[in-house]
C-alpha cells in the first residue's frame, strides 16, 4: 500500500488591514477627549474672554499674551476640537483623524505656552495631547476588499 501523503494546509494569513478592538477602543477614547478637551478649552476662553483677572499675574514671561487673546485661541481651539471630536465619533475617518492629529499637536503647543498661568493643568492636557497623537496616527482601519 502507498502512502498518501498530504500536506498540512498552512494557517491563513492575517489580513493587512485588521484592526484590534484595543486599537478602535484607543481611537474612541481619542474621540471623547479630543471632545472633553474642546469643551474644556471653551469654558476656559470664555474666562479668559470675560475679565482678564481670571488666572494669576505673572512676571516678565517671554510668550506673555494678553488674556482676552489668550481666551479666544482657546475659544477657536476647543470649538475645532469639539468639531473633531464629533467626527471621530460619528465615524468620519480619514478628515477627522489628519485634524485630531494637527489640533492635538496645536493643542500641545498653546498648552505649553499657557504653562506660567495653569501648570499643572498644562501638563495633563499635554499628556492627553500626546496621548490622541498616538491612538490616531496607530490606528489603521480595516480596508474593504476590492474585488
Amino acid at each position: 500500500m502507498a502512502a498518501t501523503g498530504t500536506t498540512p494546509t498552512p494557517a491563513p494569513a492575517p489580513k493587512s488591514g485588521n484592526h484590534s478592538a484595543w486599537a478602535h477602543g484607543g481611537v474612541t477614547f481619542a474621540g471623547v477627549l479630543l471632545l472633553v478637551d474642546g469643551v474644556l478649552a471653551i469654558f476656559q476662553g470664555i474666562s479668559g474672554i470675560a475679565a482678564d483677572n481670571v488666572y494669576a499675574r505673572i512676571g516678565d514671561y517671554v510668550y506673555k499674551f494678553n488674556l482676552t487673546a489668550w481666551g479666544w485661541i482657546h475659544l477657536v481651539l476647543g470649538v475645532l476640537l469639539v468639531v473633531t471630536g464629533t467626527g471621530l465619533l460619528s465615524g468620519a475617518a480619514l478628515w477627522s483623524r489628519i485634524t485630531g492629529v494637527v489640533l492635538a499637536g496645536l493643542g500641545i503647543i498653546v498648552s505649553f505656552l499657557y504653562l506660567p498661568y495653569l501648570p499643572f493643568w498644562s501638563i495633563i492636557l499635554i499628556a492627553l495631547d500626546i496621548f490622541i497623537i498616538w491612538a490616531l496616527s496607530h490606528y489603521r482601519p480595516e480596508r474593504s476588499p476590492t474585488a
